[in-house]
Protein backbone atom coordinates (compact mmCIF):
# COMPACT_ATOMS: atom_id res chain seq x y z
CA UNK A 1 0.00 0.00 0.00
CA UNK A 2 1.11 3.49 -0.55
CA UNK A 3 0.21 6.09 1.66
CA UNK A 4 0.54 9.90 1.46
CA UNK A 5 -0.41 13.17 2.59
CA UNK A 6 -1.51 15.96 0.24
CA UNK A 7 -2.37 19.53 0.71
CA UNK A 8 -0.67 23.05 1.91
CA UNK A 9 2.11 22.82 4.34
CA UNK A 10 0.06 22.45 7.58
CA UNK A 11 -3.15 21.36 5.87
CA UNK A 12 -2.63 17.77 4.56
CA UNK A 13 -4.45 15.53 4.78
CA UNK A 14 -4.69 11.44 4.54
CA UNK A 15 -4.57 9.39 1.11
CA UNK A 16 -3.56 6.24 -0.41
CA UNK A 17 -2.61 6.13 -4.17
CA UNK A 18 -4.23 2.66 -5.50
CA UNK A 19 -2.38 0.48 -8.09
CA UNK A 20 -4.17 2.48 -10.94
CA UNK A 21 -2.61 5.46 -10.19
CA UNK A 22 -6.34 7.22 -8.40
CA UNK A 23 -5.72 9.30 -4.91
CA UNK A 24 -8.53 8.06 -2.65
CA UNK A 25 -9.24 10.34 0.73
CA UNK A 26 -8.50 8.91 4.05
CA UNK A 27 -9.99 11.24 6.10
CA UNK A 28 -12.84 9.67 7.25
CA UNK A 29 -10.22 6.61 8.09
CA UNK A 30 -7.54 8.70 10.31
CA UNK A 31 -6.88 12.25 11.09
CA UNK A 32 -3.30 11.94 9.51
CA UNK A 33 -0.54 9.76 9.14
CA UNK A 34 1.22 9.90 11.93
CA UNK A 35 3.04 7.86 14.91
CA UNK A 36 -0.24 7.37 16.07
CA UNK A 37 -2.03 6.31 13.06
CA UNK A 38 1.10 3.86 12.83
CA UNK A 39 0.75 2.44 16.44
CA UNK A 40 -3.13 1.80 16.27
CA UNK A 41 -3.68 -0.21 13.31
CA UNK A 42 -4.19 2.64 10.68
CA UNK A 43 -2.43 0.61 7.97
CA UNK A 44 -4.80 -2.02 8.30
CA UNK A 45 -8.03 0.39 8.62
CA UNK A 46 -6.95 1.97 5.67
CA UNK A 47 -6.78 -1.11 3.46
CA UNK A 48 -10.03 -2.38 4.42
CA UNK A 49 -11.48 1.05 3.58
CA UNK A 50 -10.10 0.62 -0.05
CA UNK A 51 -11.29 -3.10 -0.12
CA UNK A 52 -14.79 -1.95 1.09
CA UNK A 53 -14.83 0.97 -1.49
CA UNK A 54 -16.32 4.01 -1.45
CA UNK A 55 -13.47 6.69 -0.19
CA UNK A 56 -13.60 9.68 -2.41
CA UNK A 57 -11.41 9.94 -5.54
CA UNK A 58 -8.78 13.22 -4.91
CA UNK A 59 -8.20 15.61 -7.94
CA UNK A 60 -5.12 14.99 -8.18
CA UNK A 61 -4.37 18.43 -10.40
CA UNK A 62 -2.55 21.27 -8.64
CA UNK A 63 -2.42 18.99 -5.51
CA UNK A 64 0.61 19.39 -3.25
CA UNK A 65 1.97 16.11 -1.83
CA UNK A 66 3.56 16.90 1.29
CA UNK A 67 6.00 13.91 3.46
CA UNK A 68 4.12 10.67 3.73
CA UNK A 69 4.80 11.03 7.59
CA UNK A 70 3.51 13.72 9.67
CA UNK A 71 5.94 14.81 12.86
CA UNK A 72 8.37 12.15 12.85
CA UNK A 73 9.71 11.63 16.67
CA UNK A 74 13.21 11.61 15.22
CA UNK A 75 15.41 11.11 12.03
CA UNK A 76 18.19 8.78 13.00
CA UNK A 77 20.90 8.48 10.24
CA UNK A 78 23.89 6.36 9.56
CA UNK A 79 26.13 7.60 7.55
CA UNK A 80 28.84 6.06 5.55
CA UNK A 81 26.89 2.82 5.42
CA UNK A 82 27.84 2.58 1.49
CA UNK A 83 31.39 1.07 0.62
CA UNK A 84 31.70 3.04 -2.37
CA UNK A 85 30.44 6.48 -0.14
CA UNK A 86 33.24 6.04 2.27
CA UNK A 87 36.10 5.34 -0.25
CA UNK A 88 35.13 8.29 -2.49
CA UNK A 89 35.39 10.46 0.97
CA UNK A 90 38.25 9.51 2.64
CA UNK A 91 36.61 7.83 5.36
CA UNK A 92 37.99 4.64 7.15
CA UNK A 93 34.61 1.99 6.40
CA UNK A 94 33.11 1.42 9.92
CA UNK A 95 33.03 -1.19 12.14
CA UNK A 96 29.33 -0.27 13.93
CA UNK A 97 27.39 1.47 12.53
CA UNK A 98 27.91 5.52 12.37
CA UNK A 99 24.54 7.16 13.72
CA UNK A 100 24.16 10.78 14.31
CA UNK A 101 20.51 12.63 14.48
CA UNK A 102 18.71 15.21 12.18
CA UNK A 103 16.26 17.50 13.61
CA UNK A 104 12.76 16.10 12.56
CA UNK A 105 11.73 20.04 11.48
CA UNK A 106 13.76 19.50 7.89
CA UNK A 107 11.36 17.11 6.83
CA UNK A 108 9.61 18.84 3.60
CA UNK A 109 7.76 17.49 1.27
CA UNK A 110 8.99 15.38 -2.40
CA UNK A 111 8.67 18.75 -4.23
CA UNK A 112 8.99 21.19 -1.97
CA UNK A 113 11.42 24.06 -2.47
CA UNK A 114 14.91 23.38 -0.30
CA UNK A 115 16.99 26.59 0.81
CA UNK A 116 20.35 26.94 0.78
CA UNK A 117 21.23 28.32 4.14
CA UNK A 118 22.71 31.56 4.27
CA UNK A 119 26.40 31.48 4.30
CA UNK A 120 26.44 27.99 2.47
CA UNK A 121 29.37 27.23 0.26
CA UNK A 122 29.08 23.48 0.03
CA UNK A 123 25.48 22.41 0.11
CA UNK A 124 25.21 18.98 -1.12
CA UNK A 125 22.71 15.84 -1.99
CA UNK A 126 22.72 12.11 -0.52
CA UNK A 127 19.81 10.24 -1.97
CA UNK A 128 18.83 7.56 0.75
CA UNK A 129 16.22 5.02 1.54
CA UNK A 130 14.18 5.78 4.70
CA UNK A 131 12.79 3.22 7.26
CA UNK A 132 10.19 4.41 9.07
CA UNK A 133 9.04 2.68 12.65
CA UNK A 134 5.51 1.53 12.99
CA UNK A 135 5.92 -0.30 16.35
CA UNK A 136 7.48 0.35 19.41
CA UNK A 137 11.03 -1.12 19.89
CA UNK A 138 13.73 -1.27 22.14
CA UNK A 139 16.25 -4.26 22.86
CA UNK A 140 15.58 -6.08 19.48
CA UNK A 141 16.80 -9.67 19.49
CA UNK A 142 18.03 -9.28 16.20
CA UNK A 143 17.28 -8.56 12.50
CA UNK A 144 14.22 -11.14 12.81
CA UNK A 145 12.53 -8.85 15.40
CA UNK A 146 13.80 -5.94 13.52
CA UNK A 147 11.47 -6.64 10.49
CA UNK A 148 8.29 -7.03 12.50
CA UNK A 149 8.68 -3.45 13.70
CA UNK A 150 8.70 -1.42 10.40
CA UNK A 151 6.16 0.57 8.88
CA UNK A 152 7.45 0.74 5.63
CA UNK A 153 9.89 2.55 3.62
CA UNK A 154 10.17 6.14 1.28
CA UNK A 155 12.71 8.01 -0.49
CA UNK A 156 14.53 10.41 1.28
CA UNK A 157 16.52 13.31 0.78
CA UNK A 158 19.64 13.93 3.16
CA UNK A 159 20.59 17.83 2.03
CA UNK A 160 23.65 18.34 3.98
CA UNK A 161 25.93 21.52 4.15
CA UNK A 162 29.83 19.84 4.08
CA UNK A 163 31.51 22.71 5.71
CA UNK A 164 29.44 23.28 8.66
CA UNK A 165 29.23 19.45 9.02
CA UNK A 166 32.66 18.87 8.71
CA UNK A 167 34.58 22.14 9.67
CA UNK A 168 32.57 24.19 12.16
CA UNK A 169 32.07 21.37 14.29
CA UNK A 170 33.33 17.60 15.31
CA UNK A 171 29.52 16.61 15.06
CA UNK A 172 27.55 16.94 12.05
CA UNK A 173 24.57 18.35 13.36
CA UNK A 174 25.27 21.78 11.86
CA UNK A 175 25.02 20.80 8.67
CA UNK A 176 22.60 17.95 8.60
CA UNK A 177 19.37 20.02 10.31
CA UNK A 178 19.17 23.32 8.38
CA UNK A 179 15.21 24.26 7.38
CA UNK A 180 14.17 21.51 4.40
CA UNK A 181 17.38 19.32 4.61
CA UNK A 182 14.85 16.51 4.25
CA UNK A 183 12.44 15.98 1.67
CA UNK A 184 10.54 12.70 1.93
CA UNK A 185 8.02 10.47 -0.39
CA UNK A 186 5.96 11.29 -2.22
CA UNK A 187 5.05 7.70 -0.50
CA UNK A 188 5.16 5.77 2.12
CA UNK A 189 5.28 2.17 0.74
CA UNK A 190 4.72 -0.60 3.67
CA UNK A 191 6.97 -3.28 3.68
CA UNK A 192 4.51 -5.99 2.68
CA UNK A 193 4.68 -4.28 -0.83
CA UNK A 194 8.49 -3.15 -1.00
CA UNK A 195 9.30 -6.92 -0.49
CA UNK A 196 13.46 -7.50 -0.35
CA UNK A 197 14.85 -3.71 0.49
CA UNK A 198 18.00 -4.85 0.36
CA UNK A 199 17.72 -5.19 -3.64
CA UNK A 200 16.44 -1.54 -4.89
CA UNK A 201 18.58 0.92 -6.84
CA UNK A 202 19.15 4.52 -5.83
CA UNK A 203 19.23 7.57 -8.49
CA UNK A 204 20.17 11.00 -7.97
CA UNK A 205 20.60 13.75 -10.46
CA UNK A 206 21.53 17.27 -10.60
CA UNK A 207 20.44 19.65 -13.45
CA UNK A 208 19.97 16.38 -15.79
CA UNK A 209 23.32 14.84 -15.00
CA UNK A 210 23.16 11.69 -13.25
CA UNK A 211 25.60 11.39 -9.82
CA UNK A 212 24.28 8.65 -7.75
CA UNK A 213 23.06 5.30 -8.94
CA UNK A 214 24.01 3.30 -6.19
CA UNK A 215 21.96 -0.10 -5.01
CA UNK A 216 20.73 -0.69 -1.27
CA UNK A 217 22.59 -4.61 -1.51
CA UNK A 218 25.93 -2.73 -1.11
CA UNK A 219 24.74 -1.24 2.29
CA UNK A 220 27.87 -2.15 4.55
CA UNK A 221 24.84 -2.57 7.41
CA UNK A 222 21.76 -3.94 5.88
CA UNK A 223 18.47 -2.05 7.23
CA UNK A 224 17.11 -4.94 9.70
CA UNK A 225 20.74 -5.07 11.50
CA UNK A 226 20.77 -0.91 11.61
CA UNK A 227 16.79 -1.48 13.40
CA UNK A 228 18.28 -4.04 15.45
CA UNK A 229 21.66 -2.18 16.29
CA UNK A 230 19.81 1.19 17.21
CA UNK A 231 17.04 -0.52 19.37
CA UNK A 232 20.31 -0.98 21.37
CA UNK A 233 20.85 2.54 22.36
CA UNK A 234 17.34 4.22 21.88
CA UNK A 235 13.52 3.36 22.23
CA UNK A 236 12.60 3.79 18.45
CA UNK A 237 9.02 4.84 18.58
CA UNK A 238 5.87 4.71 15.96
CA UNK A 239 6.82 7.49 13.14
CA UNK A 240 10.41 7.87 13.84
CA UNK A 241 12.09 7.98 10.17
CA UNK A 242 15.81 6.15 9.97
CA UNK A 243 18.01 7.38 7.16
CA UNK A 244 19.86 4.94 5.64
CA UNK A 245 22.86 5.74 4.09
CA UNK A 246 24.05 7.10 0.51
CA UNK A 247 25.93 5.94 -1.88
CA UNK A 248 28.99 7.26 -4.11
CA UNK A 249 28.71 10.20 -6.27
CA UNK A 250 27.98 13.04 -3.77
CA UNK A 251 29.85 16.59 -4.33
CA UNK A 252 32.32 15.98 -1.60
CA UNK A 253 33.67 12.57 -3.27
CA UNK A 254 33.97 13.87 -6.61
CA UNK A 255 36.76 16.55 -7.17
CA UNK A 256 35.81 19.51 -9.33
CA UNK A 257 32.09 19.13 -8.90
CA UNK A 258 30.31 22.31 -8.15
CA UNK A 259 28.10 22.08 -4.75
CA UNK A 260 24.07 23.10 -5.47
CA UNK A 261 23.36 26.58 -6.06
CA UNK A 262 20.30 28.94 -6.32
CA UNK A 263 18.43 27.33 -9.49
CA UNK A 264 19.79 23.84 -9.56
CA UNK A 265 17.04 21.40 -9.52
CA UNK A 266 17.71 17.80 -8.39
CA UNK A 267 15.45 14.58 -9.18
CA UNK A 268 16.01 11.12 -7.09
CA UNK A 269 14.61 8.03 -6.53
CA UNK A 270 14.11 4.52 -5.17
CA UNK A 271 13.28 1.40 -6.87
CA UNK A 272 9.24 0.82 -5.66
CA UNK A 273 9.32 4.18 -4.15
CA UNK A 274 8.90 6.42 -6.52
CA UNK A 275 10.10 9.70 -7.27
CA UNK A 276 11.30 13.49 -6.44
CA UNK A 277 12.63 16.80 -7.63
CA UNK A 278 13.94 20.04 -5.76
CA UNK A 279 14.77 23.22 -6.88
CA UNK A 280 17.23 24.88 -4.80
CA UNK A 281 16.84 28.48 -3.44
CA UNK A 282 18.34 30.95 -1.23
CA UNK A 283 17.76 31.16 2.27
Amino acid sequence: MKLLRVGAPGEERPAVRTDDGRLLDLSSVAPDIDGVFLACGGVDRARAAVEAGGLPVLDPEGLRIGAPVARPGKIVCVGLNYRDHAVETGAAIPERPVVFMKDPGTVVGPYDEVLIPRGSVKTDWEVELAVVIGRRARYLDGPEEAAEVIAGYAVSHDVSEREFQLEYSSQWDLGKSCETFNPMGPWLVTADEVGDQQNLGLHLSVNGVKRQDGHTGDMIFPVDHIVSYLSRYMVLEPGDVINTGTPAGVALGLPGTPFLRPGDTVELSVDGLGSQRQTFAQA
